[in-house]
């Protein structure tokens, strides 16, 4: 029986190192991504360059609950067991935008449509698999004592707090989620990639963003050094590590003030109320 992994966001750039290293693990790859025609492509350079054809591409919207229940449908369709999910997708907006269901966009993608999308795929995991988040260094400076999930003005639009908060409501999502299917031998961790040359850091000023490809990207982790920490919690055989996020391939320690934050249980609480509100309106 083959085994099954999906990675989001997967024609990125560390996308498809995650992509070439899951396929050289044995694994059929879904490369579950926003815009098939432009994944597409991609999806055919990676057969060629894994000589696999074990590779394919299914849409999936993160921003749109319709288009996650869509994916998941379609996933059941095609698979009874998805043995690695790797939640890699994310974005870090110039501008305030909302998602199809009126939730801030950075969170809306980063976070509440991982969280869904994991939440409805957990019946095909077997015990035994495996899921990654990729987290950031910023969860350092995340903060959920606040309203996340309700998109703000341009006015009072801060990139990077909004991805920040994102980032951290995922770390509390794989904490809470790893000691839930710690019973399953299920491993949930996340991983902070550092600082990498992707387009996710591009500042949308023609000016900064050229001086940024001059001097900064040659000394920041090429998407082959940033993909490997999430390659290696993924792929490493005899695994047995759970509820950690790590950087450099090793388990970091938390702040016990970031871990015991008194918010993360409301924060719980509040996306499943905003799931179970925005699916009823899909009749889902």
């Amino acid at each position: 029986m083959s085994k099954i992994a999906i990675i989001t966001g997967a024609d990125g750039g560390m996308g498809q190192e995650h992509v070439k290293a899951v396929v050289a693990a044995g694994y059929e790859v879904v490369m579950a991504c926003r815009n098939p025609q432009k994944a597409w492509p991609v999806c055919k350079e990676l057969i060629a360059k894994t000589h696999n054809g074990q590779i394919q591409v299914i849409k999936l919207d993160l921003s749109s609950f319709a288009s996650i229940y869509d994916f998941v449908d379609e996933i059941k369709n095609r698979y009874d067991h998805v043995d690695l999910l790797l939640n890699n997708a994310g974005t870090l907006l110039h501008h305030a935008e909302q998602t199809a269901d009126g939730v801030e966009m950075t969170v809306g993608v980063n976070y509440l449509g991982h969280y869904l999308l994991t939440r409805l795929l957990l019946p095909l995991i077997p015990n035994g698999s495996r899921i990654v988040n990729m987290v950031s260094l910023t969860i350092r400076y995340g903060k959920i004592d606040h309203d996340i999930f309700t998109p703000v003005s341009q006015k009072h639009f801060n990139r990077f707090t909004v991805y920040s908060d994102s980032k951290l409501a995922l770390l509390y999502f794989t904490l809470d989620l790893a000691d839930e299917l710690k019973e399953r031998n299920i491993l949930v961790n996340c991983a902070d990639p550092g600082i990498v040359s992707t387009n996710i850091i591009r500042q949308g000023n023609i000016v900064v963003d050229k001086l940024c490809d001059i001097f900064f990207r040659p000394i920041i982790y090429k998407p082959a050094k940033g993909a490997s920490t999430m390659i290696h919690i993924a792929t490493t055989p005899n695994l047995n590590i759970t509820g950690r996020c790590f950087a450099r391939k090793k388990p970091i320690r938390l702040k016990r003030k970031m871990i015991e934050n008194p918010y993360r249980k409301s924060l719980h609480d509040k996306t499943e109320a905003l799931i179970a509100e925005i699916s009823s309106k899909l009749n889902r």
